[in-house]
């Protein structure tokens, strides 16, 4: 019989996978060793590391704070400020303030002598300075973070540098210093991607960086940045922090694609990995979550969502205006993107909204209003010139130009706003402009070039199972809703259709290029709306009600 591996085989193992960045190798083989007989302070601190990596949160809360104190034990001030400053941060991160700062305030005081030089100095001016960022006072906040990227220069530390030009690249952004600002980011991601940085140091420039180029509506860099995150994911074995964000914003990107019932499991998956345990991550998610159902026509469910979203911390505007004006609460519509745009400060938070502000406000008739809006949206592109911005500005020109009555004008902006939705690969928008492209066609009296955009936007939203927005493609056309479709959605009655020739959950995921779990909750869903519990009881639906 093989015997156990002895404690020091277990500490020569777990050193090993933490440097192949096998994280629940290294937390299975150092809990192992220190169950046997107590770790040293360096692989108390390998084990927190790898403990935290993998989701084991108050492990590594107690291992790092094991770890601060055998280093103090030993005389090392500087290793233990290290461990008493990434359990802070952390718990910052996870929204615990009281012990985070606790423990924050604890590091400094140990250096408050100003005895030791060391690059630890660095590390505990990060926190102020992403206050000053947080609290408006960009210009401030650069300098800070300059002198902390002095620190980590002088003393050739990978982690605070990156985490020294992050901040350094976010405050010039918010000082509207675009160009510098990303250079700077650029640039903090070669030392990341380069693999110099460690794993907790790069999670958090990759996700920082996706959610200032989210910021900046970047969409190209958003996409780039999320593909290599989401490949960085891959190669660390049982990540559980980053991983969730990662989805969130995959599932982003899928829906700009069109990719909706994908994107849909993604966040579905995102929403699960953040619950356990909870991450403050988790509100970004269900608010993706709800936009998808609210696109889709699912509004109860939307709502749902929205509401799970506001209890975790996150904004549910403009989301929760739009979901209302498409369920004809107009006057709760108004309300709600009135007082968002009030409250909205800086130029980020305000472009945001107003893009729903022009919608709603030309529902409700408000063609001033709007028109101010898109006004402010120029001020917009002018700081951030993106093709993303061009597209959502251009768009909401063309609507205020159409409720004005300006035709000609109108389609000029709106093919434009197509054009560059086009090369974004933005499905659902594209259509939306075709949409409003048939209207001003019918008002300068292109019937033909009217029906023809009509048509091809029809079948985008079908496709896409954008029921509200095919309603208003059936307003126009005059055409009635499917009937006898017991509230299915255009990809459920497309699923079912397929059921109906026999074909399994394989067949038809290769038939509409989606996975065998997607196509398994839509017949999920679908059984439970016509009230089946088989595909034949289904198939038998279909054939009576036509719709094969």
């Amino acid at each position: 019989m093989a015997q156990a591996p002895s404690a020091d085989d277990a500490v020569m193992r777990g050193r090993e996978a933490h440097l192949r960045r096998a994280w629940r190798d290294a937390y299975q083989h150092l809990s192992d060793a220190d169950r046997r007989e107590a770790l040293d302070a360096e692989d108390l601190d390998r084990l927190a590391t790898a403990a935290h990596l993998i989701g084991h949160r108050e492990t590594a809360d107690a291992t790092w704070e094991r770890a601060h104190h055998a280093f103090l034990d030993r005389g090392e001030k500087a290793p233990a400020v290290r461990c008493a400053f990434w359990l802070g941060l952390t718990l910052l991160l996870r929204g615990e303030h009281a012990r985070g700062g606790g423990w924050l305030a604890r590091a400094r005081h140990i250096l408050e002598d100003g005895e030791l030089d060391c690059v630890e100095q660095g590390y505990l001016r990060l926190p102020a300075a992403l206050q000053a960022l947080g609290g408006g006072d960009a210009e401030s906040a650069y300098r800070t973070f300059v002198e902390i990227t002095e620190t980590a220069d002088r003393f050739g530390d990978a982690d605070l540098e990156a985490l020294g030009r992050l901040g350094q690249g976010q405050s010039l952004v918010a000082q509207g210093r675009a160009a510098q600002g990303m250079a700077m980011l650029d640039e903090a991601m070669v030392a990341v991607t380069t693999g110099e940085v460690s794993a907790v140091a790069a999670g958090i420039v990759y996700c920082a960086m996706i959610l200032t180029c989210r910021q900046m509506f970047d969409v190209r860099r958003v996409q780039e940045w999320t593909a290599a995150l989401s490949r960085w994911c891959a190669t660390q074995q049982g990540l559980k922090p980053f991983r969730g964000q990662c989805l969130v914003h995959r599932s982003e990107i899928m829906t700009l694609r069109g990719e909706w019932a994908d994107a849909l499991e993604e966040v579905r998956q995102a929403c699960a990995h953040l619950s356990d345990p909870p991450d403050p991550v988790l509100g970004m998610a269900l608010y993706q979550q709800a936009e998808l159902l609210r696109l889709r026509g699912e509004f109860v469910r939307a709502e749902e969502c929205y509401r799970e979203a506001s209890t975790r911390g996150h904004p549910v505007q403009p989301g929760l205006a739009l979901l209302r004006l498409a369920q004809g609460r107009l006057e709760d519509a108004v309300a709600a993107i009135q007082r968002t745009v009030l409250e909205a400060e800086g130029v980020v938070e305000r472009s945001r909204v107003l893009s729903a502000y022009v919608e709603i406000t030309l529902a409700a008739g408000a063609n001033e209003d709007a028109r101010m809006a898109v006004a402010e949206l120029d001020d917009v592109v002018a700081a951030f010139d993106t093709p993303y911005l061009r597209a959502v500005v251009g768009y909401a020109r063309g609507c205020v130009l159409l409720a004005d009555g300006d035709a000609g004008r109108a389609n000029r902006a709106l093919r434009r706003a197509w054009v560059a939705w086009h090369e974004l690969d933005a499905v659902y928008e594209t259509a939306r402009v075709r949409l409003q492209v048939a209207r001003a066609c019918r008002q300068l009296g292109d019937h033909d070039t009217a029906e023809l955009e009509l048509d091809a936007a029809r079948r985008i939203f079908e496709q896409l199972g954008a029921a509200p927005a095919l309603d208003q493609v059936r307003a126009l056309t005059g055409r009635a809703a499917p009937s006898g479709a017991c509230g299915l959605t255009p990809r459920e009655i497309e699923v079912l259709r397929l059921v109906a020739t026999g074909a399994t959950n394989r067949d038809i995921a290769d038939d509409l290029v989606i996975s065998d779990r997607t196509v398994a909750r839509h017949v999920s869903n679908m059984f439970a709306k016509l009230g089946v519990s088989s595909r034949a009881a289904a198939t038998a639906f279909a054939y009576e009600h036509d719709l094969v």
